[in-house]
């Protein structure tokens, strides 16, 4: 099988040949670019210069020499084997290691941080003692009315940029045989706090639901708008489109499972349902934390993946979420604890756990390995080599 065919047949809930691995497929499936720097050092596979895919959480661009290395079998539609040279520049990562960013996101220096701009507004903050960008001085803070939600100015894909994304993912599916993933993003809890502020959302839900509406109402008008050309320009080309929006912590909900009912899910639905009768894309969801209580209304509401698979997470037991919801969700991630274990464990204690989640996971297929979100940039090389090498020799399905 190559890696497309591999993904999805364990997305068809088959079981393929191995199961596919995933390293920087999308935002949460990555590695800080620190560590990342460290482990190309260490095996010297790559000299040319780590570039940033993501500069807010200062994530690397996986090198096809790391992609072949680990046996990644799925890529990034919109952060893989990116941009002309000259679109990129020398920076310095927080540990002084040489990276290259696009000159799209160019950081500004402010006193002693380095800040991200959106027009005159600051957006984000590195402090000195930060190893990425902190979100900060939402736009919406101060928003009362529907009015002020009416002078915001919403962004809508060009279509010089569909053309672009169309035109790639035309090369990529033709060109390679990875699983193509389209990072479309689609969020309404995320960007309403991105927007609003957390703890002034939180509040709008419970205090103002009207005013909430309004803000989620534009925010679904404006993704709606932007998946229709996008599914037009590259639904042809990708099996898998990202959404997402995190609705749990580490103890549990956000919110009640009711407010997410009434308030939320209704506009979930629209944006995957949309999804489903306009493609056969698999719709790919990403929620930290606990969600096993919004699990049955997110298959409602279209989802076919659940990432990252938080299973140190209250009610998240790798044991009960594939027996109770593994015939109809695949399982993306989940492969390592990544909070404690990987940083902090020995290589040995990584390959034990990758084990046991493989042998839960895998049988029946729908499950694709990745680590439980980023890899920080403090996880020894050590530990990085062990958590793929081990899922590269379990996840073989004749030895599961």
């Amino acid at each position: 099988m190559n890696s497309r065919e591999r993904v999805c047949a364990t997305l068809r809930h088959e079981e393929p040949d191995k199961v596919p691995i995933d390293l920087g497929g999308m935002g949460s499936t990555g590695i800080m670019a620190m560590a990342y720097n460290r482990m190309k050092n260490h095996l010297g596979l790559s000299t040319k210069p780590t570039r940033i895919s993501d500069m807010q959480q200062q994530l690397a661009e996986i090198e096809q020499e790391i992609i072949d290395y680990f046996q990644v079998d799925v890529i990034s539609l919109e952060n893989t084997f990116s941009g002309a040279s000259n679109a990129w520049e020398a920076w310095r990562l927080p540990d002084g290691s040489p990276v290259q960013i696009h000159n799209s996101q160019r950081p500004v220096k402010k006193g002693e941080s380095w800040v991200l701009m959106d027009g005159d507004r600051v957006k984000a903050h590195m402090p000195p003692s930060c190893l990425y960008f902190e979100t900060y001085n939402p736009p919406l803070e101060t928003a009362t009315s529907i009015r002020d939600l009416e002078k915001y100015s919403w962004p809508y894909f060009t279509e010089e940029k569909l053309r672009q994304l169309e035109e790639k993912a035309k090369r990529l599916f033709e060109e390679t045989d990875y699983a193509i993933m389209g990072n479309f993003g689609g969020s309404i809890v995320e960007y309403a706090e991105t927007l609003r502020g957390w703890s002034s959302f939180m509040l709008d839900l419970v205090a103002n639901p009207d005013f909430a509406t309004a803000l989620m109402d534009k925010l679904a008008d404006m993704h709606l708008k932007n998946l229709e050309g996008y599914l037009q320009a590259v639904g042809p080309y990708i099996q898998i489109i990202q959404m997402g929006d995190d609705l749990g912590t580490q103890d549990g909900p956000q919110f009640s499972p009711d407010i997410y009912r009434a308030l939320i899910q209704p506009y979930h639905k629209k944006l995957y349902q949309e999804v489903k009768q306009s493609s056969d894309i698999f719709v790919f969801f990403h929620s930290c934390g606990s969600v096993y209580d919004f699990m049955p209304d997110l298959i409602d509401a279209g989802i076919d993946i659940l990432n990252p698979v938080q299973f140190t997470a209250a009610k998240m037991d790798s044991l009960k979420l594939k027996k109770e919801f593994g015939d109809q969700i695949t399982y993306w991630g989940g492969g390592v604890d990544t909070q404690q274990l990987l940083p902090n464990g020995t290589p040995q204690d990584i390959a034990r756990q990758v084990e046991n989640q493989i042998k839960i996971f895998a049988p029946g297929g729908g499950f694709v390995f990745a680590a439980v979100h980023n890899i920080q940039s403090n996880v020894p090389v050590e530990n990085i080599l062990a958590l793929y090498e081990t899922a590269n020799k379990t996840g073989v399905y004749h030895a599961v």
